[in-house]
């Protein structure tokens, strides 16, 4: 199988369940508090992993308990942890405050994510250059996934984006991108709130760069924009409880198809009943299926 690398951040999530929300200056009683391995980085390479892919994980953590069991977690899903680095810092943590119909807020402490820098790079870029797959998020400073896109596209590596957490991305980063998976916010901040239909948003992407624009519309499924035409992917209806790592795990099991050579339809109708099973279960790699989990569900 073709070779995937991630690099991105790895947190310890720590979760509870508040109905409703509380408001400024409010104290709830809350329930079901969990810590979760989570991070959006770890989340999509726990993803790949699980589905059977070869996957490497680049990332950081702190020399604590936390770090020790994020990275036991990525071991039992098939990661390559090799390329952790381990910093004088604390591991990243994320406080997820949850309702009953499964939104969410989340609150990120970045910890040793926001120190892994290019310089951290340098002697284990040749796993980039010898990829076939990279997939970047923006949890880690944005010199870093820039210098790594650059890497990767210099080396014919294919490049995934997530683009979140949202923020406004350089042309830079965009002229490397082979494919990019915002949701429609992050969509409208990247084109800076720029008016049209999608597929003009498209098209300026595309000259930016881009190569596939992928909009993922949570439970409405995904819309594929390429050269080839427009595609909508409808998602399976399920009884969602929390969505935190549907996103990331649309991601990984995007990224596992297209490094079967699958079409990019068929990995994105794959990746869509993947996010769409994680969506059924609490916490982010709690909820990540397995292959044969996505393999036994039936869209209806």
């Amino acid at each position: 199988m073709k070779k995937i690398v991630v690099l991105g951040s790895m947190n310890m999530d720590l979760t509870i369940l508040a109905d409703p929300f509380p408001k400024k200056g409010e104290t709830v009683t809350g329930s079901d508090y969990a810590q979760i391995p989570g991070g959006k980085g770890a989340n999509q390479a726990v993803a790949t992993g699980r589905m059977g892919a070869d996957v490497s994980f680049i990332s950081a953590c702190g020399n604590d308990s936390f770090g020790d069991t994020l990275i036991k977690e990525l071991k039992l899903s098939n990661v390559k942890t090799q390329n952790i680095l381990r910093k004088e810092a604390h591991t990243g943590i994320a406080l997820i405050v949850r309702e009953s119909d499964g939104d969410n807020r989340i609150i990120i402490a970045s910890g040793a994510n926001h120190l892994i820098l290019p310089d951290d790079l340098e002697n284990i870029k040749k796993d980039i250059e010898n990829a076939d797959f990279l997939l970047l998020q923006l949890e880690i400073p944005m010199e870093t996934v820039e210098y790594a896109a650059a890497v990767a596209k210099n080396s014919n590596t294919i490049v995934i984006l997530d683009p979140a957490p949202a923020v406004k991305l350089s042309d830079k980063l965009l002229s490397n991108i082979d494919f990019l998976l915002p949701n429609e916010h992050e969509l409208d901040l990247i084109l800076e709130n720029i008016t049209g239909t999608l597929e003009e948003k498209a098209k300026i992407l595309n000259h930016k760069g881009v190569g596939t624009l992928i909009l993922t519309e949570g439970d409405k499924g995904v819309t594929i924009i390429s050269k080839s035409g427009k595609t909508k992917i409808n998602a399976p209806i399920m009884d969602a409880v929390d969505t935190t790592a549907a996103g990331d795990t649309f991601a990984g099991a995007f990224v596992y198809g297209l490094a079967n050579d699958w079409e990019v339809t068929k990995a994105a109708e794959f990746a869509v009943k993947a996010a769409s099973l994680s969506v059924t279960k609490i916490g982010a790699q709690s909820s990540i299926p397995w292959l044969k989990e996505v393999a036994l569900l039936e869209i209806k």
